[in-house]
């Protein structure tokens, strides 16, 4: 009965910040702003709040996909384990290469490594990780996290680094070329300590439940203490404002995504463990189990559904359609970003993929039947 509710918790954290990333790519599609987000000379509160939200996106679910591992591998034993990582991670990156690049663009122009590039070679790394023992996985994971901020000044073209490292565009040939967008240092260390983690979720619950809040408790001090005085871990210090409270904590808390920062990770990750244990102790919530559930069939349908259902919106509003992506938009004549239309558009996409989830798990279990039956 435990085990089930561990589960249920990990799902369910997983499908909150699936929710949380389908708002940030609707917004990417249905309100590209006329400034960045985070941009604290151009943006709002709720624009700001709207973004930073969803930074607990790539953090939980690389984290999760860590522990995820591990405790896969108690089940099958590390060679299978092994396999599966292998296999499981070529795939992720040949849909990133392919599917999820042509998704973001609905065309073909340039090769977009994000998440599942994270993610993909982070399951091929913890392939070969998983022989080691857990104490050796974690000092791995620690030397991948912590000091990867004193690299910060070293900027290079150079593909490696950019994949490794700094992030950006690698031209290939004449007008094609691969947007490197999550460098792999901190990712690869998150996954690693994901893995590391995944001990904790065979505890006994009251002891496990203490362990996750009091880490992501530390994880916030850490976070507080090098933020205060901007001591380390992040390349954009914070400052006072000069308007007021809410502006002091919004530059405080503004943190640095791409790489993810020591400090990105010590907030978004210190929020992720004390929710995972709180949502243990609730009834299991359908909606972000089912997403929860099935996340690669919704990162797989979403984007591109956002992106065409967005064209038609804003032909109809104000006859084009943006151009460009969302490096670069050139907007059509008129156009005003409206947050209003960002969540209502979101609960819409929300409803569309609840509906589609449902009927995808309803032909996997018409078409396992027979097969269950031949047996």
């Amino acid at each position: 009965m435990q085990k089930t509710a561990r589960l249920s918790s990990i799902d369910m954290l997983r499908g909150l910040v699936i929710v949380l990333m389908a708002l940030d790519h609707t917004r990417d599609f249905f309100g590209p702003a006329l400034f960045d987000p985070e941009d604290l000379a151009k943006t709002t509160p709720l624009w700001f709040a709207t973004r930073w939200i969803t930074h607990l996106c790539a953090s939980t679910f690389v984290l999760l996909a860590g522990t995820s591992a591990f405790l896969r591998g108690t089940r099958s034993g590390t060679a299978a384990l092994s396999r599966y990582l292998l296999t499981r991670g070529l795939l992720l990156l040949v849909l990133e290469a392919t599917w999820i690049s042509f998704s973001w663009q609905l065309g073909y122009n340039v090769t977009i490594l994000q998440v599942l590039w994270a993610l993909g070679m982070g399951m091929i790394f913890l392939a070969g990780l998983s022989w080691l023992p857990l104490p050796a996985i974690a000092v791995i994971a620690a030397l991948l996290i912590l000091p990867h901020n004193l690299l910060d000044a070293i900027q290079s073209n150079h593909p490696l680094w950019l994949a490794w490292h700094q992030r950006g565009f690698w031209p290939v040939a004449g007008n094609y070329g691969v947007y490197l967008a999550y460098p792999l240092m901190p990712w690869l260390g998150l996954i690693a300590a994901g893995y590391a983690l995944g001990p904790v979720f065979q505890w006994e619950a009251a002891r496990r439940q203490r362990f996750l809040v009091i880490a992501g408790g530390l994880l916030l001090l850490v976070f507080v203490v090098l933020r205060s005085g901007n001591f380390y871990g992040d390349p954009d210090p914070w400052s006072p404002q000069g308007r007021g409270f809410i502006w002091d904590f919004i530059s405080f808390i503004r943190v640095h995504k791409y790489p993810p920062s020591l400090l990105y990770l010590c907030v978004t990750v210190g929020i992720a463990l004390p929710v995972l244990a709180w949502f243990e102790r609730l009834r299991p919530v359908p909606l972000l189990m089912l997403f929860g559930g099935t996340p690669m069939f919704f990162y797989v349908i979403h984007i591109a559904m956002i992106h065409f259902l967005a064209g038609p919106y804003f032909m109809l509003r104000y006859g084009a359609t943006p151009q460009g992506g969302p490096a670069g938009f050139i907007l059509p004549k008129g156009y005003e970003p409206s947050l209003g239309l960002v969540y209502a558009a979101w609960v819409a996409v929300i409803a569309i993929m609840y509906g589609l989830t449902k009927l995808w798990l309803r032909r996997k279990t018409v078409r396992a039947m027979p097969a269950a039956a031949g047996h």
